[in-house]
């Protein structure tokens, strides 16, 4: 199984959340987050422009099957794309076990009902 975590504008998180249903891919988790990076987003304020190092995006958290994780990777590349500087990025880890509480089961079938 892998985590996959991705870091999105927050102007493309419909667009991703709307294409990894598509995909059959309905359970994940976000966070709004904020953070530096090469990209810098303007702020108006009274009619005068500035510039910020503070970035606000969206962090997704998702666990799959090994059997889905390129698919999942390449919904959201599709998905979250601008071609800009400051898309993302996405980060893949290992999960070595999962549980269902309500059940006691474990493996990676407790991702998804039977």
């Amino acid at each position: 199984m892998k985590k996959i975590e991705a870091i999105i504008r927050l102007t493309r998180f419909e667009a991703v959340k709307k294409a990894l249903k598509e995909h059959d891919i309905t359970f994940f988790s976000y966070w709004d987050v904020r953070g530096t990076g090469v990209a810098r987003e303007g702020h108006l304020y009274r009619g005068t422009q500035y510039d910020t190092s503070i970035i606000e995006r969206r962090l997704i958290s998702i666990i799959v099957r090994d059997e889905n994780k390129s698919k999942t990777i390449e919904t959201i590349i599709d998905a979250a794309k601008t071609g800009e500087i400051g898309d993302g990025r996405i980060f893949v880890s290992d999960v070595e076990e999962t549980y269902r509480i309500r059940t006691g089961e474990s493996g990676p079938e407790t991702l998804y009902e039977k």
